[in-house]
């Protein structure tokens, strides 16, 4: 009797390129170690079984676009006004929304915490390829999530999971977690970039043609990005990450991809013991803790999204022992410090090439718009002269080679918020007065800066 031949390629797990032999790097997407040995069967079923699942049932027929109507109720609140807010108002019907984030974030208890709200819009599934039933009661006890409309299955089979989807007729469908869940037409093992990339396919049929709401649950690699293929994030409407560190209580959401709503909203939460809990005032959270008369220290404000954020940042600058100077940054990106070091040396004469330097961010948050490169300057000349800044004062704007500031978009929302939090000088570009008038309560002053030079009179 002849034996089956088991056939193994080679498929990167960034863009799913498949080789006959391993490869250090894609010649596809260029990613290095990404090619995985995965074993495919010879035998592959007939075409038009292979495709059946991928399409909705029945033929489609083109529509007017102008006769189509949108349903009564497109948006649904999850019962978290953060989370909301980062999906752009609600869950979208028949929408697939990808959440991600490292293990033991809290992705599952926010999941189970919306559940609870969900129900009362309609039936929510809750599929667990990781948990079992009695562990998913045991933390609904905890987090006292009770809804009669709540159904939990633990299965990882995709096609029970459609059939008992079927049977149930949720309204919304979350699935913990994507890379659990496998097809058993496609000869790969769970979590494989075939697995996935035809998992979720099928779960985005069903979404578009019974309406259904589905959030996905992604693992992150040891880079940060979501595990599986680089197509998975093509294939959903929106992508969310959840950042935080573990050992800090604060977590945020970030959408990276929203096809209803803006990119780079944010949503803050905090762990207890009850669960995530909503920071309604992140701004006064980041704050809290700030220290007073201390050099290297100046607080900035952001816009993440459509909200106005104000932030902390940290720079300590010593005599370095080694032969190269350390740059240790958290929270603030690498090539972006190393810029400003090399304006502040060329164009002020500050010697920090003999010095170790270290920049953080206070509350794990992640700074990338240019508005932080005026006070990532004043934090580190504080840090060198060792010359407190005021905490009455705030800083934002961008700096060019030659020194100079540059306008920031959302001036207005960034003066408020920065006034709401009690500060009473405010350091901005110049570029940015005059435009439109900037209103201020009595006691508030508008400080312009045409460059570097000028922002160093704070120090007197």
């Amino acid at each position: 009797m002849a034996t089956t031949k088991i056939k193994s390629v080679y498929i990167c797990s960034e863009c799913g390129f498949q080789s006959a032999r391993p490869m250090g790097k894609c010649p596809s997407c260029g990613a290095w170690n990404s090619m995985e040995e995965q074993e495919i069967l010879p035998e592959a079923p007939a075409a038009p079984e292979r495709h059946r699942g991928y399409a909705p049932d029945g033929s489609s027929r083109a529509e007017p676009f102008d006769d189509l109507t949108l349903p009564e109720y497109m948006r649904k609140k999850t019962g978290s006004a953060e989370l909301d807010r980062v999906l752009g108002g609600g869950v979208v019907q028949g929408s697939v929304v990808l959440l991600a984030g490292e293990p033991g974030i809290g992705k599952s208890t926010l999941l189970l915490q919306i559940c609870r709200d969900l129900g009362g819009t309609g039936k929510v599934l809750y599929v667990s390829g990781e948990e079992s039933k009695w562990q998913l009661k045991y933390r609904a006890k905890r987090l006292e999530v009770f809804s009669p409309d709540l159904y939990v299955l633990t299965e990882t089979n995709i096609e029970r999971i459609l059939e008992e989807c079927a049977r149930v007729s949720p309204g919304y469908l979350i699935i913990d977690s994507i890379q659990t869940v496998f097809d058993p037409r496609v000869a790969s093992a769970p979590g494989s970039v075939s697995q996935v990339r035809e998992s979720t396919l099928r779960v985005l049929t069903a979404a578009k043609s019974r309406g259904i709401s589905v959030i996905l649950v992604g693992h992150v690699n040891k880079e940060g990005g979501i595990a599986g293929p680089k197509v998975l994030e093509h294939m959903v409407d929106a992508v969310l990450y959840f950042e935080g560190d573990r050992q800090n209580t604060f977590r945020i959401i970030r959408a990276v991809k929203n096809r209803y709503g803006a990119t780079g909203e944010i949503g803050v939460f905090e762990m207890t013991d009850k669960g995530l809990a909503e920071v309604p005032n992140p701004s006064k959270m980041l704050l809290t803790g700030r220290p007073k008369g201390i050099s290297g220290n100046c607080a900035v404000c952001l816009i993440e999204g459509s909200r106005p954020l104000i932030a902390e940042l940290q720079a300590l600058t010593v005599t370095s022992v080694f032969p190269s100077p350390k740059r240790t940054v958290n929270g603030v990106d690498y090539n972006r410090a190393g810029l400003i070091l090399a304006v502040l040396e060329r164009r002020l004469g500050l010697r920090f090439s003999t010095l170790d330097v270290y920049l953080n961010v206070v509350g794990g948050l992640r700074i990338d718009e240019p508005a932080s490169d005026l006070p990532l300057a004043l934090a580190l000349v504080s840090s060198l002269k060792d010359k407190p800044i005021g905490e009455h004062i705030i800083a934002f704007g961008e700096i060019g080679l030659a020194g100079e500031t540059r306008p920031v978009s959302q001036i207005e929302a960034r003066v408020k918020e920065a006034v709401r939090l009690g500060f009473t000088e405010i350091l901005l570009p110049k570029g940015n007065i005059g435009k439109t008038p900037i209103p201020v309560p009595e006691g508030v002053t508008l400080r312009p800066v045409r460059s570097i030079y000028d922002a160093l009179a704070i120090f007197g």
